[in-house]
């Protein structure tokens, strides 16, 4: 049964990005492999580009699609095992899970990490009881450690721009109010890193990721210097990884946003940002509305991105 939950799982990636290219060009010749068949998109979390690309790229294979948010119309769900359930949760996902594979051909499930349980959020405790138990493909629409379609996009929409076969891709930490789970930054580093670009991840001291996926990264803390010569910059805010802190903000530094003066360090980079973006906090106004900024294009890239993985998980 094929699943999708990282960049392990999309295979050599050349490849997959002429797949995904055919897919952008082609985005209706493979309805024949969604006929008949019912794709069910299961949110325990907000989203807005993720829900709306991969109920897109369903339609366009030819899906059905039905989609659940849970806690926003259906039953709250226990995801523990061993609890006495008299709270407000009357299901368990354990019975819950396969009465919705029962429902459909293909999962998609998006459980952001809860910083309760730094296990539980990097064993990937949510998701992998939907591979366990749902009897049916599942991909990950952002799991609390990566977010596979996002990072996928990125890489689509990078190759597009790309003016040198190995450009320097910038990862830079950006200040945020909320405390966000660390799965973009992840998820990005890990593609970027099976890319083979020139990569570097600069972030304030304290806010280190997980060593699996900073990889053979360069950090950098010393933010000017890793602008130098950049063709693409990747800003994204996360909380902090390692203990004690773990899912603690640790800093809202805002010389750390994105502004004109940081690009004009860079070899006129592009600029890129997952969506949704909080403007002066992150990014200036004027940078994300430069010519140089492709957030919309690196957006639109999400239906190719989770029509490929979809197109994939269909083929016989």
């Amino acid at each position: 049964m094929k699943h999708f939950t990282s960049v392990h799982d999309i295979g050599d990636l050349q490849t997959a990005l002429q797949k995904a290219k055919f897919v952008k060009e082609n985005p209706f010749a493979d309805q024949h492999l969604g006929k008949n068949k019912t794709l069910m998109l299961i949110f325990f979390n907000s989203s807005l580009r993720t829900r709306l690309s991969t109920q897109k790229a369903g339609m366009n294979l030819g899906m059905n699609v039905i989609v659940l948010d849970i806690n926003q119309g259906a039953w709250k769900l226990e995801t523990e095992r061993g609890v006495v359930m008299d709270g407000d949760k009357p299901e368990h996902i354990l019975e819950a899970i396969p009465v919705m594979g029962a429902y459909c051909d293909v999962i998609g499930v998006r459980s952001f990490a809860q910083f309760e349980s730094k296990a539980d959020d990097y064993n990937e405790v949510i998701i992998n009881q939907f591979i366990q138990y749902s009897g049916k493909p599942v991909f990950s629409m952002e799991a609390a450690t990566r977010h596979p379609l996002q990072s996928f996009a990125d890489l689509i929409t990078i190759e597009e721009y790309k003016k040198t076969a190995r450009p320097k891709v910038v990862l830079t930490w950006a200040p945020h109010p909320r405390a966000l789970p660390q799965a973009v930054p992840n998820s990005f580093s890990e593609w970027m890193n099976a890319a083979d670009y020139e990569f570097v991840i600069t972030h304030p001291e304290g806010y280190e990721l997980d060593e699996k996926f900073v990889g053979n990264a360069v950090v950098e803390y010393d933010k000017e210097k890793a602008y130098k010569n950049a063709d693409f910059i990747y800003a994204k805010n996360w909380a902090a990884y390692r203990d004690p802190n773990y899912g603690k903000i640790l800093s809202t530094d805002k010389s750390w946003t994105i502004d004109s003066q940081k690009m004009a360090l860079t070899n006129n980079a592009y600029f890129m940002h997952c969506l949704p973006v909080r403007r002066n906090m992150i990014v200036t106004d004027e940078v994300i509305e430069s010519a140089q900024s492709i957030v919309i294009p690196e957006a639109a890239n999400r239906v190719v991105s989770a029509q490929t993985v979809l197109k994939e998980i269909l083929a016989p």
